[in-house]
Parts: C-alpha cells; structure tokens; sequence
C-alpha cells in the first residue's frame, strides 16, 4: 500500500498509483523473471510524478521464452472503477531488436480517431508506455541482455469493467484504458477537493496576490508553465469546480482572474457547466457542433464533429474544413459571456488549447492578463 497521503481540505488523504504504474511495476518483474529466473516479492518504480512507489507482485508464470506476474491497483483514498483490479503483464524474447509494447485481453482497442493512440493500438496511453518501456530496457541492461522483448499488458477483468467507463462512447473495444500522466492518483474527494481550492485562494490572497493564475489541473499547469512559461508558484488549481473558483475569488477581492485549461474542459464553460465533471456535465460534442454550425459547416461536418469522440478528433476535422478558426473565436466569445456573467465586476479572461494544436483561442482579457503574468509574447 502506498503510503504517500497529502492534505485535501483539513483532512489528510492517502494516495495511490494508476493502472499505468500497476503496467510497469509489472513489466519491471516479468522481465525479471524471464531473464534471470528470479520471482520477485515486490518492485519499486520511480513515477513521473518522482514519487517512488513499491508494487507487490503477484501471480508469477514462466515457460518456454515467456514469464508474467500481476500488480494490483491502489487507488487510495480515490477509489475508481479499476481499483484492486489486476494488472498484468507478460514478457517474451522475440529476435527483431527492441521493446515491443502491445494489449491482451482487457486492455481496450482503440477504433476511433483522436485520441492518446492511433486507430488499431492498444489503448496503453504515452506516459505508461514510456513507463513500460524504461522498466524493461532497465532490467535488460540489468541482465546483460541484447536481445528484443514483446512486452502484452492485459487485464483479467477489463472487458466487464469497461462497460463502467467512457471508453464504449470513445469507441476503445474490449477492454479499460492503461492511463496516467503521472503514475500517482490523487484523492479527488469532492468537499475536500472544495475546501482545498479555497484554502489555496485564502494562501494567495494572505501572499498579496492581485492577480490569479487558475487551472483545472496537470494538463492546463503544464501547457502553463511550459508553453506559455508563467510561474506556477501562486497558481490555484480548481479541478472540475470552475464555478467554486470564480465565486471564491470574488469574494476575496482579487483585481483578476486568468484560467487556462483544455478546451474539451473549457467548452463546458462555454455552455454554462460551471462543475465540469463528467458526471456532472459534458456537451463537449454537441457544444463543439453548434458552433461549427454558427460558422456554416455543412452537415456532413456536423455529423462527424457530433460523433467525434474528443475534442481534439473535432479539432482535426474543423481544421481539415477551413473552419477552425472561426469555430474556436465563436467558443472563446461563449466562454468570455459566461465567464463575466459569473465573475461580475472582476476581470476574468481564459486561454484555451490542445495538447495536439496548441493554443486554440482567448477570451478578450487575455493578452493583458497573461501579461500580468510574466507573459510578453503575442499569441
């Protein structure tokens, strides 16, 4: 068990490791064994969040060139759908040079354009890839081995569990989804995660901060610091709670207040989902629809851009249709109503973008609040 727990609100929640770092940790310990012969009881993998986590394995297997073994997944205080599910993986020497990285059963299929994967892959998304992949070269070179490795992740009970996940409505077949961007699940208990984003407003205002910067979490403080190179270190990060953001933010005075985000978040705004967790909220695609429509897209258009499974997968279509940019100008000047109607008289402006496209639109405060943040250059 992990035992890594971090403060949420007045209370202390425990963290746990994703579905990708349970990948790792399991292909770090079937290479293992294929190689050297040795079971081992448990493995340390370092996450990209640099947080080192030790993973007991289980169900050890060996034949003829072949040897797997399973971790379990912690989802700590969070506990989802694939917690204390197992999560498999199986190593094989092959003769082409290299890792192999590829889905066994349970691990879905990807059959729809515009996601972390390209169509026909395993749905094992970039970060545990790489996770996979450094596991298993690690314990190669560990070995002495030259060799390739075929690396299969699989998961016992992942066709049954994916009904009870998006990933039939993304058009991901077969099985769940190996995810995480940094290898750690953090509690998102929602009255904790609340009273976490006011405390960290109340700290900014006490700082003296005029100023805030907010985003919803890693990808929007990502795109920040590295794409847009603002400083982090006052930054409030709302999750889903956009609304609880903007309301507390006003009634503690601050001058403004800049969110950056992904627009597949962001266009919730635009259509008045101040809470924009999928539970709660989506109309990503029908939202994303209606505005290509405003801009005159035919209905050919209309009807990929309703079925595209992310915003992202829209995005490719609109700019293949010469209307992404007046598609994202019409989304951007929905966010920016919705926005002032909830701040009032504070000033409020909104950058969104796509990991893929980069920034794809601004609210008419922008420019002048990114340069408030350190940011000098046109976008």
């Amino acid at each position: 068990m992990l035992e890594v727990y971090i403060p949420v609100g007045n209370r202390q929640l425990r963290c746990g490791y994703t579905t990708g770092t349970c990948a790792a940790a399991a292909t770090a310990g079937a290479v293992r064994l294929l190689l050297t012969g040795e079971r081992l009881p448990a493995v340390r993998v370092r996450t990209p969040a640099g947080i080192e986590v030790e993973a007991e394995l289980l169900d050890h297997a060996a034949g003829p060139g072949w040897a797997c073994c399973g971790v379990r997944k912690d989802g700590g205080d969070d506990p989802d759908v694939t917690d204390g599910t197992l999560i498999c993986a199986k190593a094989e020497r092959t003769d082409s040079p290299g890792v192999t990285i590829d889905g066994g059963a349970g691990v879905g299929r990807v059959t729809r354009p515009g996601l972390d994967q390209s169509v026909g892959a395993a749905a094992i998304n970039s970060t545990p890839r790489r996770m996979i992949l450094e596991q298993a070269e690690r314990e190669a070179a560990q070995a002495g081995y030259t060799g390739g490795l075929t690396i299969t992740i699989s998961v016992p009970e992942g066709e049954a569990l994916a009904e009870r996940t998006f990933n039939p409505r993304l058009g991901i077949e077969g099985g769940i989804s190996i995810l995480g961007t940094s290898g750690i699940v953090r509690p998102m208990s929602e009255a904790a995660l609340i009273d976490s984003l006011y405390l960290e407003q109340d700290m900014a205002k006490a700082a003296g901060v005029k100023d805030l910067l907010v985003t919803p979490g890693n990808y929007g403080d990502t795109f920040a610091q590295e794409t847009l190179g603002l400083e982090l270190k006052d930054r409030c990060t709302c999750s889903n709670y956009i609304g609880h953001a903007i309301d507390h933010a006003v009634g503690l005075g601050f001058s403004s207040l800049l969110l950056v985000g992904h627009l597949g978040k962001l266009i919730k705004v635009a259509a008045g989902s101040m809470n924009t967790h999928s539970k709660v909220a989506d109309g990503r695609r029908e939202t994303l629809t209606a505005h290509a429509a405003l801009a005159g897209g035919d209905r050919n258009l209309l009807r990929a851009l309703f079925d595209s499974p992310t915003t992202d997968a829209g995005v490719a279509l609109l700019q293949k249709a010469g209307l992404l940019e007046p598609v994202m100008a019409s989304i951007a000047q929905a966010l920016e109503e919705q926005l002032r109607h909830r701040a009032g008289s504070m000033e409020i402006g909104a950058v969104f973008f796509s990991n893929q496209y980069g920034i794809l639109g601004k609210t008419a405060a922008a420019d002048n609040l990114l340069a408030r943040h350190g940011y000098r250059q046109e976008i």
